[in-house]
Parts: C-alpha cells; structure tokens; sequence
C-alpha cells in the first residue's frame, strides 16, 4: 500500500468521501473537537447528510477538550456520574490542590451546589452564573478559580457528569442525562477500537499524539484489538479493516478549524500536512486552523467573512486548481471564495 492509498482510506473512514448522519460521525470519530463551536459545526457540515446537532451534546472528553458527543456515547467519557458535593474528587480540582491553589473543599462544594441549583433554576449561561457566585460572597481572589477559562468549577461539574455545555454559540449549560459509566479499561479500548477503524491506517505515535498517552498504551490496545499492519516509507501503520468506497482523493475539500483529519495524527508525521506549511495551520498558540486540501494536499487556510469565504494560499497553485478551489467554494457559500 501506498502513501496515496492510506490517505485515501483516511478520508473515506472519516467520512470525507461519502457523507453520513451526524451521530455516526460524530460516534465514529471519538468526538468532534467543539471549543468553537462553528468549527465544529463546519466539520459535521462536510462530512454529513444533515449537520443536525439533536442528540449530540457538548462536553469535556479527550485531551480535556470540549467536543460535541452524542449522548449515547457519554458512558464512554465520563468515569462516574458525581453530584456536586463529589467536586472535589475531580481530575481538575485535584490538579490545582497539587499545586496549591484549589478553594477550601467547603467552598469550592459550596460553589458547585449553587451552580447546579441555579442551572435548574433556568439561569444557565456563563455571565449569569458568574453574577449568582459574586451574590452569593465569591470574593475576587476565588473568581478567577471557579470561572478559569480552562474549566473552573463548570469543568469539574462536567467532569463528574452532573452539567455539560448546551450546543450553542452562547455559553450555557444544562444537567446532563442520567447514564451508566463504562468500566474505565472497557471504554478505552473501544474508543482505540473506533481510532484505528476510523482514523486508520495510523501508527503507534499518531494514536499516542491522539490519545495523549505513552506507546505502550497503544501497543496494549493493540494486542487486543483486530487490526491489521502494514508497511510504507519504512513506518509501520495499524488499522481495523472496513468496506470503504470506492472514491479518489477530492479535488477540493475546505476542511474545519480543529479538523479531526489534522487532529488525529501526529502533526509532523501527517501525510496531508507538507512540513512547509505545518504552522500555517497549527499556530503558535494553540490554534488549528482550517486548511484547504487541495489534491490531498494543505496548500492554505481559509477564513468566513460573512455570506463567503477568503482563502489564504501558502504556495503557488495553477490557475486551473484556482478554478478548482472557487468551484468548490461555490458549493459551501452563497458569494462562493475570494482567494489572496
């Protein structure tokens, strides 16, 4: 098998080729990176039939980033499903105790409650519950703790399963459904096994990059898993086997900020992702943003700017491959693309 072949069976696995409901995409992908949700929304958009968001919610999952899950899928996530008064056995507030800067655990339950209470209340959103704690003494020294922009007491809510993010633009919550965690070591492996089906052909550092955890995690999973190797360019690759059109890799594809073909591979190692143009898209502070994939290949990034888009080439294109871009730009947006 070729490079060419296993970008081809990446695209067709993640459903850039023939096009699927929202909650199989969003289920097959592990997730759809969501901290802006337009990105997220723009990822469903290419790669399915209804870019419908009934049934997926918005919470912290993999890497302690948002991604919009469907709620089916949130045993998988969530290691228990806590009440308030368990905020401060979770991953974050634990983190900052280790470092000395968590609240006094009677304050930080204290918080939690009332966030909760105030969220069934119907004052959901983000300003609304930041002006509930100050009324209630969160002094200015405890502010920027329970709303940090990394999670704050919502982050340890959605951690414990009790609240996650409505799918919408404004900040704002709601309870989350009541579920069934999955064992912890039963939940990894199938999401490794919806990786290496999906995001396959990959190697041991893509799933490690992925996952975020050491090779010899992968390796485990692995050992368990029904994948299949093979070799390219003197790197070992691993995927489960599935029936995938038969389709050529796209002229044209305007993938999203965040994009999971960027995200699922280790970004240096990422066959889509010429080296040249690595930091056109991942940027210096932690921005992915959208690539235009021309012939499998990242030659710019695009911005919205209303009713179209405006396309920022990283290297010299033909004029016919200009056609190309414009043409397909035209199928996402009334005014189509304006390219610099």
């Amino acid at each position: 098998m070729d490079i060419q072949e296993i970008m081809r069976l990446r695209l067709a696995r993640q459903h850039l080729l023939t096009p699927v409901d929202a909650i199989t995409a969003a289920s097959d992908l592990c997730g759809i990176q969501a901290q802006f949700l337009g990105a997220a929304l723009h990822a469903l958009r290419i790669r399915t039939t209804d870019a419908s968001v009934d049934g997926l919610m918005k919470t912290w999952t993999l890497r302690g980033t948002v991604h919009l899950i469907p709620e089916r899928d949130l045993p998988l996530y969530i290691r228990r499903q806590g009440t308030p008064e368990d905020v401060c056995d979770s991953g974050w507030y634990q983190w900052l105790k280790s470092r000395g800067h968590a609240l006094p655990p009677e304050r930080e339950t204290f918080f939690a409650r009332l966030v909760t209470d105030e969220i069934i209340r119907g004052n959901d959103t983000r300003e609304g519950l930041r002006q509930a704690c100050r009324a209630a003494g969160m002094t200015a020294q405890e502010e920027p703790v329970l709303f940090s922009g990394w999670g704050g007491v919502i982050g340890e809510l959605a951690q414990l399963g009790v609240i996650c993010h409505k799918v919408q633009s404004e900040k704002a919550y709601r309870l989350c459904p009541a579920f069934n965690p999955m064992p912890a070591e039963e939940a990894q492996l199938e999401l490794a096994r919806r990786y290496f089906t999906h995001y396959g052909p990959a190697t041991l550092r893509d799933a490690a990059y992925f996952f975020r955890v050491p090779q010899k995690d992968v390796k485990a999973w692995l050992n368990k898993l029904p994948v299949e190797s093979l070799t390219c360019e003197n790197r070992e690759y691993f995927h489960i086997p599935t029936q995938t059109p038969d389709a050529d890799i796209p002229d044209c594809l305007f993938l999203a900020g965040f994009d999971q073909l960027m995200l699922g591979y280790r970004k240096e190692d990422n066959p889509f992702l010429p080296s040249e143009n690595l930091r056109g898209i991942f940027n210096l502070t932690g921005i992915v943003l959208p690539p235009v994939l021309l012939h499998g290949r990242v030659v710019g990034k695009w911005k919205q700017e209303k009713d179209h888009a405006k396309i920022t080439l990283f290297e010299k294109v033909l004029k016919k491959d200009q056609k190309l871009i414009e043409r397909a730009g035209k199928t996402l947006w009334p005014n189509g693309v304006t390219i610099e």
